[in-house]
């Protein structure tokens, strides 16, 4: 018989619906709320495209989408942890796990590189050459995830649905690896953006030092129960529950730790102290002929001062000398002059006396 809260629906799904073991409920509402506030934050990302001053920042909105798609991955996929194992999640689990984590950390690996230059006051990446660093990264478990289940679903298909529960744990943490590499390089590279001189840059950096050890200490605390914690206790039915507390628990630390912060700081204004004086491309042309119009104001201004004994300065005057005007040429309208004839001076052909 079904237990209470549920109907007439397969035993594998119990857990979503079943009031006497409540952490099915509570976990499905948590990621239901994480997954609509992930929609949320995208549909905003895309309304603030237009109110973004900076170019660096504006470069960075198409890590912040793929990230938001990696988190909104991350609540879709505790689900399939809340859903008992079958031949249906159990490639599921093996797969889109590590693939989905995967892109996630590739994200702040990126915008972690792309601190480093910031904050030493070098040129960051283009947008192009993100898109390429997050596809390079996420693209290593991709191969990993296909290979491996390609491989159990063709040639030992039989032996992989029917795994024990022991074995199907050691291969699914053996099979993120990888994730545990971007992991710990991020966190290393996440380190590095506190060494430059650019210090508003360091913020940023802290975001995803946040992020990423909050992380390490999820993935720490449910490995271990995993592989070995449950076993001791003698509580194998933890395995499903252990997991999908790690994914909800990541996914909020995703938004709260890094993707709200940052989405918050994205319209700040255009800082030029933010930038070294070398990178003339971030620094807006009118912007420096007008400082170079004002300080030459002001000097004609101290020069006229110096000039003319210490007069008193009017924001509203001249800044340039008046000199009077010396009329050296005449500028009058010349009038026609008669013509004397060439023949005033005959006289009837007779030379005068």
């Amino acid at each position: 018989s079904p237990p209470p809260g549920c109907g007439s629906i397969n035993a594998d799904y119990y857990l979503l619906c079943n009031v006497e073991e409540a952490w099915g409920i509570v976990l499905e509402s948590l990621a239901a709320a994480g997954g609509l506030v992930t929609i949320f934050l995208i549909c905003s990302l895309f309304f603030l495209i237009c109110k973004v001053q900076d170019s660096s920042k504006r470069h960075m909105i198409s890590v912040y989408f793929f990230f938001l798609l990696g988190t909104l991955g991350i609540f879709g996929l505790t689900f399939a942890f809340i859903i008992k194992l079958n031949d249906r999640t159990r490639p599921t689990r093996f797969f889109l796990f590590g693939i989905i984590f995967a892109l996630c950390f590739s994200c702040l690996l990126t915008h972690a590189c792309n601190l480093n230059k910031l904050v030493r006051g070098k040129k960051p990446f283009s947008w192009l050459v993100l898109l390429l660093l997050i596809v390079s990264f996420a693209l290593v478990q991709v191969v990993i995830s296909i290979e491996y289940l390609v491989t159990m679903l063709v040639n030992q298909k039989k032996e992989f649905l029917e795994k024990s529960a022991e074995e199907t744990n050691k291969d699914f943490v053996m099979l993120l690896i990888y994730v545990l590499f971007l992991m710990a390089l991020t966190f290393l590279v996440s380190i590095f953006t506190f060494c430059g001189s650019y210090k508003s840059w360091k913020r940023h950096g802290a975001h995803i030092f946040v992020t990423v050890l909050f992380s390490i200490a999820i993935w720490v605390v449910w490995i271990t129960m995993l592989t070995k914690g449950n076993m001791v206790l003698n509580k194998p039915n933890w395995d499903d529950p252990v997991v999908a507390i790690a994914l909800v628990s990541n996914g909020w630390i995703f938004l709260i730790m890094y993707i709200v912060p940052e989405i918050c700081f994205l319209t700040a204004p255009l800082r030029l102290e933010d930038y070294s004086p070398e990178n003339d491309f971030r620094q807006p042309t009118f912007i420096k002929q007008t400082t170079a119009a004002d300080n030459h104001a002001y000097t004609q201004d101290e020069i006229v001062q110096g000039d003319t004994g210490g007069l008193s300065y009017s924001p509203y005057s001249s800044h340039f000398q008046m000199k009077t005007i010396e009329t050296q040429n005449d500028f009058s309208i010349p009038r026609p002059k008669a013509r004397t004839s060439p023949y005033q001076d005959y006289t009837g052909g007779k030379s005068p006396m």
